[in-house]
């Protein structure tokens, strides 16, 4: 709609999950850093939670993408503890047959699997995104299959990512065996007001601009209102360019963005207010 006229390559503010557009903020490059040792560490069990739309499919997106030739991964990304069985899923995001069999032989079938990449000297590894929505019996049931893991090696590592309620599932006293046996764990923070600024120039340069699209106090309240969190801050911005080229205006202003933000509440869209004595003193005088 509007890339032609501010002459970009593509939409910089997709809401999509997209590897490419990966900005490593403070947070984010901690979480990159711990998910990828957590791979090649052998952790049994990695955690990494953060707030709905702070990137963290994203960062699935980029490990997936940088993957060891010999890792098997198995990926299961819209989890339902009210659908089917925990067995189910993860042969599903194998790809091996589960359909008729009854549940020893689909622990059968996920074992031989296993021992079968092992021996071909691969490790296999379940990344389940999401993971909020898994009820305690379903954590449960991951945990027994770990139980496969013996000797020195981790031949079933698995990779839990989801909301902050995960992090509360996990600290119930009924899965204690559970958070015993997660070796890595990482929670993904917010942008700073700094970090927003880096973030919207990355994304523009990513598609080929070079120019100031966003002034500095239009920058500050889209972290005002997005309270740093990447999803919300691209749908301020990618609203703010709309808004911009309907006016033939080269430039996104703050006033722009104030006209974004009232017209999102008045659709329903709830904006988060953080304290104003959080912002950088050098960016409200």
């Amino acid at each position: 709609m509007y890339e032609r006229f501010f002459q970009f390559s593509e939409k910089p503010f997709t809401l999509l999950p997209d590897a490419s557009f990966l900005y490593l903020s403070k947070s984010h490059a901690a979480a990159l850093s711990m998910f990828e040792y957590g791979l090649k560490s052998q952790a049994g069990f990695t955690v990494i939670s953060g707030e709905i739309g702070s990137g963290k499919t994203t960062l699935i997106r980029e490990v997936l993408n940088n993957l060891e030739d010999r890792i098997t991964v198995g990926l299961i990304n819209n989890t339902m503890s009210s659908v089917g069985e925990m067995l189910q899923w993860v042969l599903m995001a194998f790809g091996i047959k589960y359909r008729g069999l009854g549940k020893v032989e689909m622990y059968e079938s996920l074992m031989d699997f296993i021992v079968n990449e092992y021996a071909q000297k691969r490790r296999t590894v379940l990344i389940i995104d999401e993971a909020q929505n898994l009820s305690p019996d379903n954590l449960e049931e991951l945990r027994m299959l770990s139980n496969i893991n013996a000797d020195k090696d981790q031949v079933l590592q698995m990779v839990l990512v989801g909301q902050p309620e995960l992090r509360e599932i996990l600290s119930l006293p009924k899965l204690t065996q559970f958070a015993q046996r997660v070796s890595v764990h990482h929670h993904l923070g917010s942008l700073v007001v700094n970090e927003v600024r880096e973030y919207i120039k990355h994304r523009l340069r990513a598609v080929g601009c070079k120019e100031k699209i966003f002034e500095d106090l239009a920058i500050i309240k889209i972290w005002y209102n997005s309270q740093g969190i990447p999803r919300v801050i691209n749908n301020l911005c990618d609203t703010g360019l709309v808004y911009a080229y309907a006016d033939s205006i080269k430039i996104v202003d703050a006033k722009i963005i104030s006209d974004v933000v009232t017209d999102g509440q008045r659709g329903g869209i709830k904006y988060h207010k953080p304290e104003i004595a959080a912002l950088d003193p050098m960016l409200i005088e």
